[in-house]
């Protein structure tokens, strides 16, 4: 039975998942790695962590499911986005760490950007708002800061790439230097209405064109495994960034979809099909998925903290050991209690794009405790997650749908899931298969593959398994929504 292997690299840790011909999960592997924060706002990751994490990953989801190679007939691949690397052309050796999607470390040098009369270019060709958030930047600050980068990027002795080339060079032996439309489109260096590396980006960053790998579509051939990795050669057919690859995953194919990802940080996404919407209200124009050369569009909303919130309340606070317990303290909270948590740890993502302000709780009685800051640490995801549903609402004419498709760890949380309903006041639709986002991996592979079912038959297989509905008057939720809004305000105003 022909099988499909899906790589997941993510921020806090790399999975590989094997799916059978039915689209069936058969094996998972998962291996954690170091978060490094050498300074304030800095966060990085080392290269060789994320290397050795998802070929040992891969090799032990082939054991645990007791097939052989040749049983897998394509790799998917689905990465977090932004994390920027630079690596030698021959050796594969990094440079030094990779820059972590979350690191801040160049929110003034966007700053100065800004100030220069350069924001609006910058979004008109790239969809993005000029924020440390994406890839140029860091790209920059890494040339800025290391000897002779530079002149060796022109003389195409090192390259960047996004996590998913990094990988696809790593198990190709350097065979092929691409990535996909999705991911390119998150560098703020990819113009996506032209569908290229755009030449004035480039020269406003200083960023030599040689070091640039080649885009392609989420589905076709990308390189072929090295065959002494898994045993055999294996084809790589599907490559999009995590939520790319979640909205495929959610089979959001159709214009006014939208789904919600809950993993380290929180990312809405709603399908605008042909039609590029320029945001008034600061969200993300971006590119959803591209089969064919066409590209289907989206507007993003980017929460930077929300599974973050969960560990930030095991290994800084202490006060859980697994992230499951966070339910049974909410549920414990005394409701009589407005504590509200702002977890702007790096900063505030969509729609408020504040780089500098920091985290902050408001409400804190002498009886707040564990359970009152566990209760306003997963409301703060649903809060968040209002703040980009309006936002997009706003800026989307078209009549789409008013119910939110939900996966991602904690989207396994029923507290937290039926929270979201009461505050955004719409359904939330949790699906049976809830790794959605390998699963959209895997389907770009095995579709490409022929293994797969083509895009209409696979969205009539996407399955309910719980709908929350909202539990609390309108009245309630302005009032709960309004003390958000004045605590999001408070926060920006301190910083």
């Amino acid at each position: 039975m022909p099988h499909i292997l899906s790589i997941d690299q993510g921020t806090t840790s790399s999975r590989a998942i094997l799916f059978d011909a039915r689209m069936r999960i058969v094996a998972t592997a998962q291996e954690e790695f170091t978060q490094h924060y050498p300074a304030s706002g800095w966060v990085e990751h080392d290269a060789s962590d994320l290397w050795s994490t998802t070929a040992g990953t891969c090799r032990e989801v082939i054991e645990r499911a007791g097939i052989p190679a040749s049983d897998i007939v394509a790799i998917g691949i689905t990465n977090q986005r932004e994390t920027t690397l630079v690596w030698d052309a021959k050796t594969g050796q990094p440079i030094g760490r990779a820059i972590v999607w979350q690191d801040r470390r160049t929110a003034a040098l966007c700053q100065e950007l800004r100030d220069a009369g350069h924001a609006d270019m910058v979004t008109e060709k790239t969809g993005l708002l000029l924020d440390p958030y994406f890839s140029a930047t860091k790209l920059k600050w890494i040339l800025d800061n290391t000897d002779g980068a530079r002149e060796r990027a022109r003389r195409g002795e090192i390259l960047f790439g996004t996590v998913d080339s990094f990988l696809i060079w790593k198990l190709t032996g350097g065979a092929a230097h691409v990535t996909d439309a999705t991911n390119a489109a998150r560098t703020m260096l990819y113009n996506i209405s032209e569908g290229r590396w755009d030449d004035d980006i480039l020269k406003l960053f200083d960023i030599p064109a040689e070091m640039l790998p080649e885009v392609r579509d989420c589905t076709g051939e990308f390189g072929r495994t090295r065959a002494d990795l898994f045993g055999r050669e294996i084809p790589i057919l599907g490559v999009a960034g995590d939520q790319q690859a979640a909205t495929v995953g959610q089979a959001c194919f159709k214009p006014g979809m939208f789904k919600s990802t809950y993993g380290t940080g929180c990312f809405a996404l709603l399908n605008t099909g042909e039609t590029r919407v320029a945001s008034r209200n600061r969200l993300l124009t971006t590119i959803a998925y591209q089969f064919d050369g066409k590209p289907t569009y989206a507007l993003e909303g980017s929460i930077f903290i929300a599974g973050a919130v969960v560990q930030w309340l095991r290994d800084g606070l202490k006060i859980i050991r697994e992230a499951k317990e966070t339910q049974p303290l909410a549920e414990a909270a005394d409701p009589g209690q407005g504590v509200i948590l702002v977890p702007a740890f790096t900063g505030l993502g969509a729609p408020y794009w504040n780089a500098e302000c920091r985290g902050a709780v408001f409400g804190l009685t002498r009886n707040s405790g564990p359970a009152e800051l566990a209760r306003a640490a997963l409301e703060s995801v649903g809060f968040q997650t209002r703040d980009l549903l309006e936002a997009m609402k706003a800026d989307w004419e078209g009549n789409g749908g008013n119910v939110l498709r939900v996966d991602g760890g904690m989207s396994v949380s029923d507290w937290a899931m039926q929270f979201l309903s009461d505050i955004i006041g719409s359904p939330v639709d949790r699906p049976e298969v809830l790794e959605t986002t390998a699963l959209g991996a895997a389907w770009l592979a095995g579709v490409t593959a022929g293994v797969y079912p083509e895009q209409e038959e696979f969205a009539r297989g996407w399955a309910l398994e719980h709908r929350f509905e909202p539990s609390i008057d309108e009245a309630t939720r302005a009032a709960k929504y309004a003390a958000w809004k004045r605590a999001v305000a408070a926060t920006m105003a301190a910083a």
